[in-house]
């Protein structure tokens, strides 16, 4: 193999023995293995992970799987990337390190610890925290000493607030075994708990207790334990309060659609939802979410069209229609699809919607909706929108009726598509 400069697309030259071994990419975490060979720590752990025992380059077997840090090369290679900044190369970051199996244990052993002062359970729940933060590893290894059951007595127990928040902010970073969110759902108090926390004074707080609202709801797989947990008025209200926050904090966005989405998913509950005044909020958030988080809002917005009371509330909305419209073949095939049976609702119980379509420009929407590659179903709701929307069609748009549906060559293919519904 050369150990000279090998050329990029963009002129710029990586050292050969920057490269990882495996990937051939340049390495952003150097490590180097019992063997004396060096590799990208993310290429390595996943060469050994998949049951490979050997050094890749030597082929010798690798009698210890400790990863020690090259440092040195890790500098040389981000002194590299910023001498070639010009060149478009971005300096890597230091990488942070895996936690130490023994500092876990340490922590989550002091933080459960009833008889340890509080302020050095504090600590031991932010270091926790931020260590989960740095890396999956770190959360995988976290997660495997059973921080579920340490943190959980803590958040709902007697103790300091601090305390309690701060293990909140740790708990809802796992998620809950379905024993576990059966066991939360079915206990009113900690629910009640946690819908009080919606109101906090602290904004990490509310968000948080809403995280875990969501995991609880989506993890029940009681249909009547989740219609306990839906049932509670304030967490509808403090849900809602969480989409109005600015665009600049989009956890609370993600977290606050993912928990409406959940409890707008319980049928009988729904109401509450609109009365919190969810129809507006979403309409008005729509354009702030990003992609998962839109189909969330866009299913949430079917899900709510399916009651009159949500039904009456988008319609009253003057930006619900034309919103819908835009969005068709926009976003990807799940937004597409419910926002076609959003449209299908509001235009069933409405011919002010009706004609709100028919002039947002819906017509060409659904004919390239109907001859795309989106989803069946899909498909089905722009066909039974169009026929609904039939009457409302400008007469030009459809072309002389006639008996047979014949087209003659002078009409277009959408006239044709259009008479033959």
């Amino acid at each position: 193999m050369p150990g000279s400069l090998e050329p990029l697309d963009l002129g710029v030259h990586i050292p050969y023995h920057f490269r990882c071994p495996i990937s051939l990419e340049l390495m952003r975490d150097p490590v180097t293995v019992c063997t004396g060979q060096t590799y990208d720590r993310a290429s390595i752990e996943a060469w050994v992970s998949t049951g490979n025992s050997t050094c890749p380059v030597t082929r010798a077997t690798l009698t210890d799987f400790t990863l020690i840090p090259n440092h040195t090369l890790r500098r040389l290679i981000q002194e590299w990337c910023v001498a070639n900044r010009a060149f478009g190369v971005e300096r890597i970051p230091t990488p942070k390190q895996p936690a130490d199996p023994a500092l876990v244990r340490s922590l989550l052993n002091q933080a459960s610890s009833g008889s340890a002062p509080a302020h050095l359970r504090l600590s031991s729940i932010r270091r926790l925290r931020q260590l989960a933060r740095d890396s999956d590893k770190n959360r995988s290894l976290i997660a495997s000493h059973n921080v579920r059951q340490i943190l959980l007595p803590i958040v709902f127990n007697n103790g300091s607030d601090e305390l309690k928040n701060e293990s909140l902010a740790l708990l809802v970073m796992f998620p809950l075994g379905e024993s576990e969110c059966a066991s939360l759902a079915s206990d009113s108090v900690k629910i009640g708990y946690l819908s009080r926390m919606l109101t906090h004074n602290s904004f990490d707080v509310r968000v948080n207790s809403a995280a875990l609202i969501e995991i609880v709801v989506a993890g029940t797989h009681s249909p009547e334990l989740r219609a306990e947990v839906s049932s509670v008025d304030e967490i509808y209200d403090g849900v809602v309060d969480l989409l109005r926050s600015p665009i600049s904090h989009p956890r609370a966005l993600k977290i606050g659609i993912k928990a409406l989405f959940a409890l707008c998913l319980v049928k009988n509950t729904r109401q509450k939802a609109v009365d919190a005044g969810t129809p507006a909020v979403l309409v008005d958030r729509l354009a702030d979410f990003e992609k998962c988080d839109a189909e969330r809002a866009l299913a949430t917005v079917e899900l709510l069209c399916r009651i009159p009371a949500g039904c009456e509330a988008f319609a009253g909305h003057a930006l619900t229609v034309p919103m819908l419209v835009k969005i068709i073949l926009k976003i990807s095939d799940r937004a597409t699809e419910y926002a076609a049976g959003a449209l299908l609702s509001l235009c069933s119980e409405s011919e002010r919607c009706q004609r709100e379509a028919v002039a947002a420009g819906v017509l060409t929407q659904l004919l390239l909706l109907v001859q795309s590659d989106c989803t069946e179903r899909a498909k089905r709701k722009a066909q039974m929108l169009l026929k609904l929307l039939r009457d409302s069609w400008p007469q030009d748009s459809i072309g002389n009726n006639s008996d047979d549906f014949a087209c003659s060559q002078n009409e277009s293919k959408q006239k044709c598509f259009i008479r033959e519904l």
